[in-house]
């Protein structure tokens, strides 16, 4: 599940994107102005950014020309009632993964919304990984937890990292086999949960709390308790 924010100063609009994305499954947060959006990119780390592209003091293209400035590589649709070919080019051009103008279906956004996400899962991990105090770093190869920097394997690591792409969603041990080993070992083998246990061990070192719980029958999901 990606996390995608949505930013919007009409508030119904708002709500409409939020109740449609959600419903889809997607982790939906919101904002309702320039300065709220960047506050919330900073705490919630979204994987996809839908932004309006006019909002009062800060607009959509000032957010976004922030966030590429800062080298934030967060993919953005943007969404505007601007649509002469020169203001799809000008939001292009200053960052924009893709554009959207208004009014629109909703079937068409969450279309957009789609193609992006294939585009974020067939992309390479650059960025720091964030949930519940945990941090992995996959430039350095490290992993902080509440400040405090873990060692694990290479198996750790891309175990670990598969489950911070995921916050919150249940993963099918066979999802996770295939993820990080390859392929599935098979129903016999209990390899997957090896590891588990020494993941969570080294998570849970200096009283954090467990994040990754069992869920019967199914898998595993990277959740706070």
């Amino acid at each position: 599940m990606i996390t995608v924010l949505v930013v919007d100063d009409d508030q119904r609009l708002l709500r409409m994107l939020q109740r449609t994305l959600a419903y889809e499954g997607f982790h939906v947060v919101t904002a309702a102005n320039g300065e709220e959006a960047l506050a919330q990119v900073d705490t919630c780390h979204p994987e996809l950014i839908i932004l309006d592209w006019m909002m009062p003091k800060m607009d959509g293209l000032e957010v976004m020309q922030q966030l590429r400035a800062e080298n934030n590589t967060v993919f953005i649709l943007m969404l505007t009632a601007r649509d002469a070919l020169e203001n799809r080019v000008e939001g292009l051009e200053s960052g924009a993964d893709d554009y959207l103008t208004k009014p629109f279906a909703p079937a068409e956004l969450v279309a957009r919304v789609r193609a992006l996400q294939r585009r974020i899962a067939a992309q390479p991990i650059h960025q720091p990984l964030r949930f519940a105090g945990v941090l992995l770093d996959p430039r350095a190869h490290e992993v902080r937890v509440n400040d405090i920097q873990l060692t694990l394997t290479p198996t750790e690591f891309e175990l670990l990292s598969c489950f911070l792409l995921h916050p919150r969603q249940v993963l099918e041990r066979a999802q996770i086999l295939n993820t990080v080993w390859g392929y599935d070992f098979g129903g016999d083998d209990n390899v997957l949960e090896v590891y588990i246990g020494y993941l969570r061990k080294k998570l849970e070192s200096g009283g954090h709390p467990r994040l990754i719980h069992t869920v019967r029958g199914v898998g595993y999901v990277l959740r706070e308790a």
